[in-house]
């Protein structure tokens, strides 16, 4: 069963939202002892760095993409066929 391109680019956006939420705390440290004036909340980190976790999320994504089409591909993990039967 070939796969569709609005699968595969689905099946991408999927894995880079699991992988995303995966790296955002890394690298945060809560060692705020006294309270923010400027406005901040009080479990936000002091530097982001969003930048850089973006981008280890997009190609650590693509790896994990790139497994799972394989594993797709190779039928060890088959996609179900949504498709409703013809009469």
């Amino acid at each position: 069963m070939p796969i569709g391109p609005f699968t595969i680019v689905a099946i991408y956006i999927v894995c880079w939202w699991v992988v995303l939420f995966t790296i955002l705390p890394l690298g945060t440290s809560k060692e705020r002892h006294e309270p923010p004036t400027d406005g901040a909340q009080w479990g936000a980190p002091d530097k982001p760095d969003l930048k850089r976790k973006f981008l280890t999320t997009t190609w650590v994504a693509t790896v994990v993409w790139l497994l799972v089409m394989a594993l797709v591909y190779i039928g060890w993990m088959p996609l179900p066929d949504l498709a409703p039967p013809v009469p």
